[in-house]
């Protein structure tokens, strides 16, 4: 059977079909505008899991999870949360001081202060600046207290070490310094609301 195409004579045949289903090009402008949301809800996740990896250090050294601090060997149990990271640097040039600060009472303030605020200012979304600062400084000490460019440790042995220069400490002092730098507490935190209060609006190092 031979099927005819009568559209020659109706020439508006075809016309609302197409015109119903014809799509407009997407603009340079949205393209971009979905670019920066997408990367808005990306770092606002990278934001989130970094935030948790510090938070949940500082829960684990408090109440001994069993993850890296043994049950009944918390912070809150009587442990030290300094004590076996820094008794144990064996190379560096900071090596005998660090053995100097483990599980000094100062040190373990400052350390657990210092990875509670952190955790939470990222899981917040608020005050990134300082957290910045503050974990940037916390990783800097951590990374000198492993050193990298070590290939043997002070008994002779094999450091081990992977990389002369990068490891994770540097990239989470990256992490945190570019989060700061983005604004990434606007998205899935309380960074706008955060930004317009008058105090930190007047002291904007505070965002």
């Amino acid at each position: 059977m031979a099927v005819h195409d009568h559209s020659h004579r109706h020439p508006g045949f075809r016309t609302p079909f197409l015109r119903k289903h014809a799509t407009a090009p997407v603009s340079v402008d949205e393209t971009t505008a979905a670019a920066t949301a997408t990367g808005a809800y990306v770092l606002a996740g990278l934001r989130l899991l970094t935030g948790f990896v510090f938070l949940w250090a500082f829960l684990d050294k408090t109440f001994g999870f069993g993850y890296a601090t043994q049950s009944g060997k918390g912070w809150i149990d009587g442990g030290s949360p300094t004590k076996g990271f820094l008794s144990g640097v064996a190379a560096g040039p900071m090596e005998s001081t660090f053995h100097d600060w483990a599980g000094v009472g100062w040190a373990n303030w400052l350390f657990m202060l210092g990875l509670l605020k952190v955790g939470l200012a990222l899981i917040a979304g608020i005050g990134l600046r300082l957290a910045a600062v503050a974990g940037t400084a916390m990783m800097a000490l951590m990374w000198i207290a492993e050193w990298p460019p070590a290939k043997h440790l002070s008994d002779g042995s094999v450091s081990m070490s992977t990389n002369p220069f990068v490891d994770y400490h540097l990239i989470y002092a990256v992490v945190l310094i570019a989060l700061a730098v983005a604004g990434a507490g606007a998205t899935w935190g309380l960074g706008r609301v955060w930004a317009r209060l008058p105090f930190v609006n007047r002291n904007r190092w505070l965002r």
